[in-house]
């Protein structure tokens, strides 16, 4: 396929024109399917098995995919530290952005996946604002020196860590900024693991500069359609949502995620009907889910 520097329509104009806009699925599914054992770095993938990694891009686009995310979810210091990779950050990020700007076909885009730190901020742990918007704005800079055409701050369930993050995005420059919070719905509604709710997270996300917000991961699609509404009702903004292909169960010693593409349809397409305006999947999901929706949104 084609490497495209140049694009006739940014992500946003589509958005401004009304399109829904189709993501990718899983990372971390695709790459234990295809070799990455269990408790392994999938980032360092990006420079032991690039064909997997450039396959995986490769996979999503061909389903329908508008959009990849790089495999890069993991890739700041803290967290490749834990592998012994802390003195990599630079070269798995930017071949993560390189492997997915490979197989865009034009017109077509490749965001850094930019997941939690790991760590907690002061007081709570040890580590103060101003070094954790040092660690994501190496993992930026390394994923925009790529060829990413913006990053999914993701997965986030602190306010103060997902807006330094959104923060660093904005001084590495020109990039498009998504983020994205995970909730859980208890007995009083949805919060996340820090106590956020919906409401509170578009608001804060969208001050702190994101171009667009919503959330991915810990809940099947049912419950994203609910998270959904919420977030519609909070904002006129352009929203994106990732839903997991349900709650994984361990059978047979592997784990299974109970969501088929053909039940995940009918939300994906309640989630576009009410205005989100990118839809795809997160753990569990692959690349016959993201078929199944673009033949649902586009026949």
């Amino acid at each position: 396929m084609s490497n495209p520097n140049t694009k006739t329509l940014s992500i946003l104009d589509r958005l401004a024109r009304g399109e829904v806009l189709i993501s990718d699925g899983a990372t971390g599914t695709y790459l234990q399917n295809h070799g990455l054992e269990p408790g392994g770095c999938p980032e360092e993938f990006n420079a032991s098995h690039p064909e997997v990694v450039k396959g995986m891009a490769r996979a999503y686009f061909e389903a329908g995919s508008d959009m990849v995310l790089a495999n890069s979810f993991g890739g700041n210091r803290f967290m490749l530290s834990k592998y012994g990779y802390g003195d990599r950050v630079g070269e798995l990020n930017r071949l993560a952005a390189e492997h997915a700007r490979s197989q865009a076909p034009p017109d077509h885009y490749v965001f850094g996946s930019v997941g939690p730190s790991g760590e907690f901020l002061e007081p709570l742990g040890e580590v103060t604002e101003a070094e954790m918007l040092d660690v994501f704005m190496e993992q930026i800079a390394a994923l925009k020196e790529g060829g990413v055409d913006g990053v999914v701050v993701e997965t986030m369930t602190a306010l103060e860590e997902a807006s330094l993050a959104i923060k660093a995005a904005k001084q590495v420059g020109d990039l498009v900024v998504m983020a994205t919070m995970t909730f859980d719905e208890g007995p009083r509604g949805f919060f996340t693991m820090m106590g956020v709710t919906p409401e509170q997270a578009v608001t804060e996300l969208e001050k702190a500069g994101a171009d667009i917000v919503g959330s991915n991961c810990g809940s099947g699609i049912e419950v994203m359609v609910e998270v959904g509404k919420r977030l519609r009702e909070a904002t006129d903004g352009y929203l994106l949502i990732h839903a997991n292909a349900g709650i994984p169960a361990i059978k047979g010693g592997e784990i299974v995620y109970p969501e088929s593409p053909d039940y995940m349809v009918d939300g994906f397409k309640k989630l576009a009907e009410m205005g989100v305006n990118i839809v795809s999947g997160c753990c569990g999901t692959n690349p016959e889910h993201i078929r199944a929706l673009s033949k649902a949104l586009r026949g």
